[in-house]
């Protein structure tokens, strides 16, 4: 469970504050999926990262209860001078967890060959995306979080691969996908929410939010 009890987050953009969240009180339950629809621009990526415990709100708490991953396509655990070998073992032993099968898991899904033992610094975005993807998935969570903004991958193979599996955990595991696009959590989610003015609109079903986000960005 995640649950953000009168949490209120704004950045001063050299202008003028840009509020994020205003005392928003809301909770994401384990089994059942929430996608948020927001304009870019919004604050997503920062929500996502709070939800992670990436950033902190200025005001009010988010309270964590369940294994939560932190965002796809986050590199801020991964260190650039050493190998994809050695940055899975490491991590893999941070969260107790086989070092052995999280590298050779990490190495099997990307599959990047040799580069697997270069220095994640000489990576592509393309195949740092790939790492981290794989490393998310080898670890395996209760609340996935996936940000629409992070860097993809357009390689077909691991596409696959990776989609397979993350669609198998889906039907014991959550996710919390951010989004400016409804067709994107389709896939993921049955229930939504708006981010509008610093407000959280709650919905039960994606229509329901559908129908209020065009009414905002259509309007």
């Amino acid at each position: 469970m995640i649950e953000f009890e009168n949490v209120s987050k704004s950045f001063w953009t050299g202008k003028q504050r840009k509020v994020i969240l205003d005392q928003a009180s809301f909770r994401v339950d384990l089994g059942n999926s929430l996608g948020i629809l927001a304009p870019n621009g919004t604050g997503k990526t920062t929500i996502i990262n709070m939800m992670a415990g990436l950033e902190k709100p200025d005001e009010g708490r988010v309270v964590r209860t369940s294994r939560i991953s932190f965002p796809l396509g986050f590199m801020g655990g991964v260190v650039s001078r050493h190998t994809a070998t050695e940055n899975a073992r490491y991590i893999a032993k941070l969260y107790g967890l086989d070092p052995d099968y999280v590298e050779a898991f990490c190495r099997w899904l990307c599959g990047i060959n040799e580069y697997f033992d270069m220095p994640i610094g000489t990576y592509s975005q393309g195949m740092r995306s790939r790492f981290s993807f794989a490393l998310m998935l080898a670890l395996e969570f209760d609340i996935y979080l996936i940000d629409e903004g992070m860097p993809s991958t357009t390689d077909v193979e691991f596409n696959r691969k990776a989609g397979n599996i993350l669609r198998e955990r889906l039907e014991t595991a959550t996710v919390v996908i951010v989004s400016h696009r409804a067709k994107t959590l389709e896939k993921f989610c049955r229930s939504a929410a708006v981010l509008r003015d610093g407000h959280l609109y709650m919905f039960d079903t994606l229509e329901e939010a559908k129908r209020l986000y065009d009414y905002e960005t259509q309007g």
